[in-house]
């Protein structure tokens, strides 16, 4: 009954459009008073509504308006005027609740409606909210980054009705107007004294439709989707032995579509020499057997073909072989876009190994396991050649340089700096001992000293480092300013703390040995006495007073270790800086991204840092499964294409679990570190009091444990010493000694303020640095691990979302790193968490390219028309196009050319074989009319000369003759 009375405003603004018509503005202001008086009310009341569209408005058989669907909706209170959860439909949320989700401690207020009221006024008159064909998750990157929308013409509309959408959608809500003040705009005002008429007019427009049955349902809503794993068992027997079989052979790369599978061999292959370059360069996918040379020339030739950036996102376990597929991916990139300034080449192929000293470390599951996110931009010329890159690097893993965990070891650049400063005799410069290990990187099996001095790789490998330091652009004086600093780091791990006794304080700590505390402050150039007074002591500035508060021996150790971990931390974000200068170029392009992240873990004790690298793990998986599995299905349904659903695991709820905001796990740990007397107990306590969902559980008998149910399996945390982690608590004191040093790269690091992911902005315009001790006081907000990690995810996903992505899936054969050892129970492990199997499925049965009938028409017009000739975007286009290109299986939508994931390929490779033809039929005219017009110039300076001569022959006198 109630669908007989009443329908919404979209389904009648897309029922006239069918019909070739679109609503009137006196009737359009009409609709939006109405709404405008219903949000009215409910602001009156301190509610807010937050999820206003065409959908939610209703309009009766008689022409009333109502606002419906309050199932998001908030009440204020006198206490709190504002909001900071962000909730909505994607397309019409305001970008400060968007803002919510990415920024931590954002609210918003009442005016957010108003901003979704202005993005239904574009869809009242253009049938369909700004972005509508762009994924739901897109769009939230892209609304608080793109300008304010509008009509898709306004130029066909009235200034009024284009000033209002304007009003409603001020980006900066402090700006934008109320209700009550969009109630007295012209554009509004003009339905005062006319209600009524337009009433009836509005009721007979619904009673018209209906009867012409041209309603239909349009929903903008969240993707559903089943749970349960494919169950055929005999295709995933048949799966498993092809890969194995393939890997007996030494074929380690198997395409799924276009999704390729990297299995690691445990072993060098002599695959990836410049001869496969040359076979991998703009020829069709199938002509050669499987590569990672093949994905990045992909990459590559779909940046060029469609003028549009590209990612390559590499995933899989630690140990999968990630890092590795990176390097050969940046080494064919280098190679497909040679560069005319071979220098430029060869430092792009230098950034990799540089970085990987500084970020990589040996673990118990990989000798080369990545403790950092890095995502390379390289960047191109319209033409396809390389001009420059960038790295981006997210949450490095700074824990590691105070403490390792048994079998593993420090960052990579320690050992190769000091097997390096042994060999040339130079370790007493750096103040570093011969014999005994500093503390940062003794693991207690006493062979560390014997590994830096017997093993050559280390040498060898600090070679290559100042290689690459070279080769980039760095200097020696910087080369040098570098070292010291790390050497200033492991010096300072070495300081020793005593507690002594007075008449008045029994927790004050002193440094008993100054040794390791002068070479520390000599190697930074920083005074001595200061930095034992930095470490020993802090400031505490109350009611104007400044009170000076002794550390104990434990406190003096944190704050040591917590110096250490800065000054490494800023360190390695400088030299990213600095590499990111040197290979910049101010010119606009086109870049191919490449993701190298940290794989997912599970160790025998997992602490902070694997809960991080497995959010991010499934922050990865998620984008996997939007991509490939729920925006496929969701265009299948709205561009009504008959292809069977794919069942896969959603991990969205379980990102919820972690990343949603006021009771995510993340917001409950941030929460728990603002109370000084919080323990990892009260933590734990605090998690199982909140987390209530099938994802999180609590073992019995460990109190400071907790478990959760991941995408790749069930991890349990240690959570001692997350709340210490998470704080990551720098001394103000500590700082201010550090701005005084003399070396002014230490200087700078320190004097430059952190960016919203935790690293420094850099460069940073030298200034005079206050050197007096900064106030502390017990309200100063810090921000936390977890706030700067949420930051870096959405940083990531932002520069993710806008490239078209390119899928390597690395898979661990065997967990013993052993050559040519494929174990099926392992394999098949990753193969189902990570979506491959219901991946082969997606991609056999439906269509991985949705293509506009417009931008199909403009790309692949050649193929079927002629040069002159101007095609209409219509189906009857594309059908001409596809037939004449001889594919099957494709299928049209109501907007789109859905295409398997061969046919772009088969479509590029025609294309460009029919551009050769033209090019080739041009070079043959320009030819043959060259040749013509020389003829015929030739044959006219001949006759000229005959013309000539026989003038002068006629005045020769006769007794010449």
């Amino acid at each position: 009954k109630m669908l007989l009375q009443f329908c919404s405003v979209t389904d009648l603004v897309k029922g006239l459009l069918k019909c070739g018509q679109q609503l009137d503005e006196a009737i359009i202001s009409y609709i939006l008073y109405g709404a405008l008086l219903g949000l009215q009310h409910l602001h009156n009341n301190r509610i807010i509504h937050r999820d206003v569209k065409g959908n939610n408005i209703l309009l009766t058989t008689e022409g009333g308006v109502k606002l419906v669907d309050f199932g998001v909706s908030a009440q204020l209170t006198s206490t709190r005027l504002r909001r900071n959860t962000s909730v909505g439909t994607p397309f019409w949320m305001a970008p400060e609740v968007i803002a919510c989700e990415q920024q931590y401690d954002y609210s918003y207020d009442a005016r957010c409606d108003v901003w979704s009221l202005g993005i239904t006024a574009i869809e009242l008159g253009d049938g369909d909210p700004p972005l509508f064909d762009m994924h739901p998750v897109k769009t939230l990157f892209k609304i608080p980054r793109n300008p304010p929308p509008t009509l898709f013409q306004p130029e066909n509309w009235s200034r009024g009705f284009n000033h209002f959408i304007s009003q409603c959608l001020i980006k900066d809500f402090e700006k934008r107007p109320s209700v009550t003040h969009l109630l007295e705009h012209p554009f509004i005002r003009q339905v005062h004294g006319r209600d009524m008429a337009l009433q009836k007019q509005l009721a007979d427009l619904i009673q018209a439709q209906q009867h012409l049955g041209s309603v239909a349902k349009t929903r903008h809503e969240r993707i559903h989707t089943r749970r349960p794993y494919l169950s055929c068992l005999q295709n995933t027997e048949t799966i498993i032995h092809q890969l194995q079989k393939r890997y007996a052979d030494l074929q380690i790369y198997t395409y799924v579509g276009d999704i390729l599978i990297a299995l690691n061999p445990f072993q060098n292959l002599s695959i990836y020499s410049p001869q496969f370059s040359k076979l991998y360069h703009g020829v069709k996918r199938s002509s050669n057997p499987p590569h990672i040379f093949a994905s990045a020339d992909a990459a590559y030739q779909g940046m060029i073909t469609f003028n549009k950036d590209q990612c390559i996102i590499i995933s899989g376990e630690s140990g999968a072989g990630k890092t590795e597929s990176a390097h050969l991916i940046v080494q064919h990139l280098t190679f497909l876009g040679k560069a005319s300034n071979r220098a430029l080449r060869e430092k792009i192929l230098q950034v990799n190994p540089l970085v990987e000293a500084f970020g990589n470390a040996c673990t118990a599951i990989n000798d080369n396991s990545s403790r950092f996110g890095k995502y390379l931009e390289m960047m191109f010329t319209p033409t396809g050649a390389v001009m420059g890159a960038k790295i981006s690097e997210y949450l490095l893993e700074k824990s590691r340089v105070i403490k390792q965990a048994v079998g593993e070891k420090n960052f990579h650049i320690f050992y190769y700096i000091y097997a390096g400063l042994y060999h040339q005799k130079k370790l007493f410069e750096y103040k570093l001992p011969e014999k005994k290990p500093p503390r940062y990187i003794d693991n207690d099996t006493g062979r560390v000293m014997h590994d830096i001095i017997s093993k050559e790789s280390y040498g060898t490998q600090f070679d290559a480092i100042q290689h690459c330091f070279r080769i980039i652009g760095f200097t020696d004086e910087v080369m040098h300013s570098v070292y010291r600093i790390l050497a200033g780091i492991l010096n300072t791990g070495n300081i020793e703390f005593a507690a002594i006794s007075s008449q008045h304080q029994t927790d004050k700590s002193e440094v008993p040995n100054a040794e390791a505390l002068d070479n520390a402050a000599a190697l930074l150039s920083i005074g001595s006495e200061e930095l034992q007074e930095a470490l020993t002591s802090h400031c505490v500035v109350t009611r104007g007073e400044t009170i000076i508060r002794t550390n104990t021996v434990d406190k003096a150790a944190d704050v040591r270790d917590a110096m250490s971990k800065a000054l490494y931390g800023r360190l390695f974000s400088w030299i990213v800086n600095r590499i990111n200068t040197l290979l910049h170029n101010a010119e606009s392009g086109m870049n191919v991204g490449i993701l190298d992240i940290f794989g997912f873990e599970n160790f025998t004790r997992n602490s902070f840092e694997q809960l991080c690298i497995n959010i991010a793990n499934e922050q990865i998986q998620f984008y996997f499964n939007q991509h490939i599995f729920a925006l496929e299905q969701m265009e299948y349904q709205n561009e009504g294409i008959d292809a069977p659903m794919v069942d896969y695991e959603d991990n969205r709820p379980l990102l919820d679990t972690f990343l949603q905001k006021p009771m995510g796990l993340l917001s409950l740990l941030d929460e728990e570190s603002r109370f000084p007397q919080a323990t990892d107990l009260t933590l734990v306590d605090k998690f199982e009091d909140n987390l209530r969902c099938k994802y999180f559980w609590r073992p019995k008998r460990v109190e400071l444990c907790f478990g959760i149910q991941h995408y790749a399996g069930k991890v349990q945390y240690d959570a001692y010493g997350f709340l210490e982690k998470n704080r990551d608590t720098l001394p103000a004191d500590i700082v201010v000694v550090l701005r005084t040093s003399e070396n002014r790269l230490l200087q700078q690091l320190f004097s430059s303020p952190l960016t919203k992911t935790g690293t420094p902005y850099l460069p940073l315009l030298w200034r005079s640095l206050k050197t007096e001790h900064p106030e502390e006081t017990t309200n100063m907000k810090r921000q936390t691990v977890a706030s700067y990690f949420r930051y870096s995810l959405m940083d990531l996903l932002s520069k993710m979302v806008i490239g078209q992505p390119h899928f390597v899936r690395c898979i661990k054969p065997n967990d013993d790193r052993e050559a040519l050892r494929f174990s099926q129970e392992r394999v098949l492990v990753q193969l189902r968490y990570t979506g491959i199997l219901e991946t082969i499925n997606i991609r056999r049965q439906g269509y991985s390219h949705r293509i506009l009938f417009d931008e199909f028409v403009k790309r692949y017009y050649y193929i079927a028309f002629k040069a002159h000739e101007t095609p209409l975007p219509s189906k009857e286009s594309c059908v001409a196009i596809l037939q004449k290109a001889k594919l099957e299986k494709w299928a049209l939508g109501k907007t789109k050319v859905f295409l398997k994931y061969y046919h772009v390929e088969q479509l590029n490779l025609f294309l460009r074989e029919v551009i050769g033809r033209v090019v080739t039929m041009q070079a043959y005219t320009k030819g043959w009319l060259g040749a013509r017009r020389y003829k015929k110039l030739k044959e006219k300076r001949t006759n000229s000369a005959i013309a000539i001569q026989s003038g002068k022959c006629s005045r020769v006198p006769l007794y010449h003759r």
